[in-house]
């Protein structure tokens, strides 16, 4: 206890600053904390819409930071996990899911008083999780080329294997299909969930296909490649992509902005990248808006129409830092 309480005292609220941005003010920055005594790398983060939290999942640290969404106030914290990676927030029960890359679990712990229920084992480097349409079951990467479809109530699971570690990897919510970014192997596979197998196979030629967010209604998936740093938009039926533009580097998530048409690549350079939708193959640069270095991780809630952005520690001087930005309309930004 006295340890989570002189961690709670080190998140000190940082002044708030408007960040230089390269275009239009699309993103204002609302406010942020230091975490001076939060050491390590930092994966990603969930939210609980209706109960206003953000949940970080300090891996270095092994731990999950809870903070209100609003304020950026620190919550509590959940100590004792297993490098966390990635980690979903499900309503309807209230259960927060963990993944854990160092024992390969996906952890369950009670949305209100924060202690662990479950704990299943998927096999080594448990990585990214989502929820799938529905809410009854989650998927989860793992290992060397897995993904598990894990059943929330039964606990049955199956597994189907890929050709490499799978990255980011979304699922759509009418055609039971799931998207997999395959660094490894340059390709994004096609899974079917009802015949639980890969259908196809598209090649990636840009190397480390890593962020993925899908436009369902204009049946496109953004993906973000790290050499060289590009957006690409693919087309979700056929693979081809239709149009590529030069992007943030070492970007860790991309995320759709279905009400504005816009796309966020969130850059571990310390900046942030908004594109606008003009057609489905058509995309205009909007603006680049300074985050932090090492920021490479993000968070987009439309229900808050808010934008987080996560950075770990950089040794000696700066610590760890969680930044709120207000998603701004294009008439409120001119």
């Amino acid at each position: 206890m006295r340890l989570r309480c002189l961690l709670a005292a080190a998140f000190v609220t940082l002044p708030i600053h408007l960040p230089h941005a390269r275009g239009p003010e699309v993103l204002k920055q609302l406010n942020g904390v230091a975490v001076p005594g939060l050491d390590g790398p930092i994966q990603h983060m969930a939210a609980d819409v209706k109960g206003q939290r953000i949940f970080v999942a300090a891996t270095g640290h092994n731990t999950i930071e809870i903070f209100d969404g609003q304020t950026l106030r620190h919550l509590d914290s959940i100590p004792d996990l297993a490098q966390p990676q990635d980690l979903v927030y499900v309503a309807e029960s209230d259960h927060l899911l963990v993944s854990n890359a160092a024992d390969g679990s996906v952890r369950t712990y009670d949305g209100k008083t924060l202690k662990l229920l479950d704990s299943r084992l998927m096999g080594g480097d448990a990585d990214r999780i989502r929820l799938a349409p529905g809410g009854k079951s989650v998927v989860v990467g793992w290992g060397v080329g897995s993904l598990a479809l894990l059943d929330l109530q039964s606990g049955k699971r199956t597994d189907i294997q890929l050709r490499s570690h799978p990255e980011s990897f979304q699922l759509d919510s009418i055609g039971n299909h799931i998207f997999v970014n395959l660094p490894g192997v340059g390709e994004i596979s096609v899974i079917d969930r009802r015949s639980q197998t890969i259908t196809e196979s598209w090649p990636i030629r840009q190397r480390e296909n890593v962020p993925m967010a899908l436009d369902e209604a204009n049946r496109r998936i953004f993906v973000v490649s790290h050499r060289p740093a590009k957006l690409l938009v693919v087309n979700m039926d056929d693979g081809a992509v239709v149009t590529s533009m030069s992007t943030v580097a070492d970007a860790d998530d991309v995320f759709y902005d279905r009400e504005r048409k816009r796309v966020y690549v969130v850059g571990g350079e310390g900046l942030l990248a908004v594109y606008k939708q003009k057609t489905a193959d058509e995309y205009v640069s909007m603006a680049r808006v300074d985050t932090v270095e090492e920021g490479r991780t993000g968070l987009f809630v439309p229900e808050w129409n808010r934008l987080f952005v996560v950075a770990r520690n950089r040794p000696p001087v700066f610590p760890a830092e969680l930044l709120a930005f207000a998603v701004l309309d294009e008439a409120a930004a001119k």
